[in-house]
């Protein structure tokens, strides 16, 4: 299969490198789309008819038999990657314009082509069922997300936020190799399937460790989120957006994968509550430290970064829901737990990808990020405010739009799992932890598109930016119609996602045909109902004011300004000043540091002064620290080496030699 997906590479490869530059985009457009209806059309049929899809079956390399499958969960992740490939790559159209003439060709046709193999290899992972195929697709999807993060290779922090994502992403890569290897050796298979199997007959939680580290580097899961918040920032918005979006949902996947393969208990012991108590702890861990860290930053894209981790930690609570539902019995926890994950899965591939797009949009407009250098930018920006705003509500949980239905279906579970009383401690922490970071979101991102989009522009970059291009605003059309296709009909969504979880949770058909058909189904009705009576009294008002000023002159008019008479942008809150409150309680956890000249004490009336705070995760920046202090101190190594003196370069060559002669003799290599 490698060999395949080698070969079937080499074309788009060409394609890409040989069209002209202004072309590349639409050839890599061309080859994702084809391959996205193809795989969509594929992954719909499964999930109607529930049959799983083999799509190559032989042997390989290392590990035996390998087979590339496609069943409900592997269908539902290949939509979801699908739709963010071809929306990202209709968006980079737009956003990379503007390098057209300050790169190479070359540049660009490796870009592109890294796309598409990170697209590619993705469809690869979430697909294959042998440890082989999955290894290879998960390690070229590392390789390309690496190359689509250097971009702007000439600016020193992408290369360090580029090298950390690279070391941290074979760390957890080591962690999946020895987990594999561990379960071939045991079994004589490397495959998803043959998880349970070992589960049952060999103490399953050290292996169950291995791949949570594995797969938990690539969702971002604390304390191995150290790369997130680095490498977004610095890689283009389109590309933070299909990464943030879809790719670290595969350690989702995995995860999901292997807990579910746990069993209730081994020798007697419970292995599967512990399990699902652990998911649970990390999720809130996760959720809480991202978004507290997001509500204090100062940059979009890092503010969206640590985002992303809050989000994974609502997916892991929903997992950890689902285990302890599970092992305890309560069909409606583990389902609720289970197809929640999903749905939140789902739902933050679509408003995040969007929140991105619109950073991206504001940056190619003002080349800043800084939230404090903004205000007003509705104005200038009237669509991309709008398509941010709904963003910026879907990721708050609000209704009627799609992130409310997931972390309801959550909320729903947990508080069953309260009410039944078997796991009153778990459910009830879930729940406060739940509540926590909602609430802590909704602080987070009132900041970022108040100080952005609201108010008076900070500077004239703002003042003389303009819409986004047609491509860039076109681009979100898909996840925009995703937040209000899910927010808005529920009931569907809910029921296809819970086919899905089906497998993994303990509920019969007729057991989930009651379920559909009663408790959570008349839930979704009601939040379904509840979001179209919303959208109608807000269309309603809207004619209404239409109606009532068709005969009269509007006068247009500076804003009140609270008895000043000249309100300038000084006088506004800035995202430091918003998120002040939060500061003294999160010191403890971040590092700041400033850069400029703060307002002295004695000054009455205070000149010009500019000060930047940044606020590093003191966690981040340990981990960052002891690869970087690695790789000098090897490097220090492998540079004494390097005398000069051929006669030593001959010696090490003639050592190399002996050593692999000596080893083919003891038949070790």
């Amino acid at each position: 299969m490698p060999i395949i997906y080698l070969i079937l590479l080499i074309l788009p490869a060409v394609l890409i490198f040989a069209a002209p530059l202004r072309a590349k985009v639409w050839t890599a457009v061309g080859i994702v789309g084809a391959v996205a209806v193809a795989v969509c059309v594929a992954a719909i049929g499964v999930l109607v008819e529930g049959t799983p899809l083999t799509l190559w079956q032989g042997a390989s390399v290392a590990f035996g038999v390998e087979t590339i499958t496609m069943d409900r969960l592997s269908a539902l992740f290949s939509i979801i990657i699908s739709l963010a490939a071809v929306a990202t790559t209709i968006y980079s159209r737009g956003y990379l314009a503007h390098y057209l003439d300050k790169k190479p060709a070359t540049h660009f046709s490796l870009h592109y082509t890294s796309l598409v193999v990170l697209y590619v290899s993705m469809i690869g992972v979430v697909t294959a069922a042998g440890g082989f195929c999955f290894l290879f697709c998960w390690e070229m999807m590392t390789i390309a997300s690496f190359l689509l993060i250097i971009f702007d290779a000439d600016k020193r922090k992408t290369v360090r936020a580029a090298l950390s994502y690279l070391v941290m992403m074979h760390i957890g890569f080591a962690a999946l190799l020895a987990g594999f290897a561990l379960l071939y050796a045991r079994t004589g298979e490397a495959t998803f399937a043959a998880l349970s199997g070992y589960m049952s007959a060999y103490a399953p939680l050290p292996l169950f460790a291995l791949f949570v580290v594995g797969f938990g580097m690539k969702a971002g899961m604390f304390p191995m989120h150290s790369w997130l918040p680095e490498a977004h920032p610095a890689a283009p918005s389109h590309v933070s957006s299909i990464m943030s979006g879809v790719m670290i949902k595969t350690g989702i996947y995995g995860i999901i994968r292997v807990a579910f393969a746990l069993p209730v208990e081994f020798a007697g012991s419970a292995v599967m509550m512990p399990a699902g108590a652990v998911m649970l702890a990390l999720g809130i861990v996760t959720g809480l430290w991202g978004i507290i860290l997001a509500a204090l930053q100062n940059d979009i894209k890092r503010l969206l970064a640590y985002s992303s981790m809050e989000n994974i930690g609502i997916i892991l609570i929903g997992v950890g829901a689902a285990l302890i539902g599970k092992s305890n019995g309560n069909d409606t926890l583990a389902l609720c737990g289970m197809a929640g994950a999903l749905l939140h899965t789902i739902n933050h591939s679509f408003f995040k990808s969007m929140l991105f797009f619109g950073a991206g949009n504001i940056y190619a407009q003002t080349h800043s990020t800084s939230c404090d250098t903004f205000g007003g930018l509705a104005k200038s920006m009237p669509v991309t405010a709008i398509l941010f705003l709904l963003a910026t509500v879907a990721i708050c949980a609000l209704p009627p739009l799609n992130g409310f239905v997931s972390e309801f279906t959550i909320y729903f579970g947990l508080l069953d799992g309260i009410s039944g009383g078997s796991e009153v401690l778990s459910s009830a922490c879930g729940l406060i932890g739940l509540a926590l970071i909602g609430g802590l979101a909704v602080l987070t991102f009132s900041k970022l598109f108040g100080t952005v989009f609201l108010g008076a522009p900070r500077t004239h970059e703002v003042v003389e930016a303009s819409e986004a291009d047609t491509f860039s605003l076109g681009a979100c059309a898909i996840p925009a119609a995703g937040i209000l296709v899910v927010g808005l009909c529920p009931v569907p969504v809910f029921r296809l996602v819970a086919k899905v979880a089906a497998p993994f949770v303990p509920m019969s058909e007729r057991g989930l045909e009651w379920f559909n058909a009663h408790s959570m189904s008349e839930a979704m009705q009601g939040v379904m109902l509840t979001a179209w009576l919303l959208v109608a009294i807000v269309v309603a008002l809207y004619l209404l004011k239409r109606r009532a000023q068709r005969d009269r002159s509007v006068r247009m008019g500076a804003t009140w300004g609270c008895g000043f008479t000249q309100p300038t942008p000084r006088m506004q809150y800035t995202g430091e000043s918003f998120s002040e409150g939060l500061q003294s309680i999160a010191s403890s956890l971040t590092k700041d540091t400033g850069k400029g000249e703060a307002v002295d004490k004695n000054e009455i009336f205070p000149s010009v002064h500019e000060f930047e705070v940044k606020h590093r995760d003191k966690v981040s920046r340990l981990m960052n620290e002891w690869w970087t202090a690695l790789l000098a101190m090897i490097n220090r190594r492998v540079m004494r080496l390097r005398t000069g003196n051929i006669s030593r370069y001959v010696s090490y060559a003639l050592l190399f030699m002996f050593i692999v002669a000596l080893l083919s003799i003891l038949n070790l290599i």
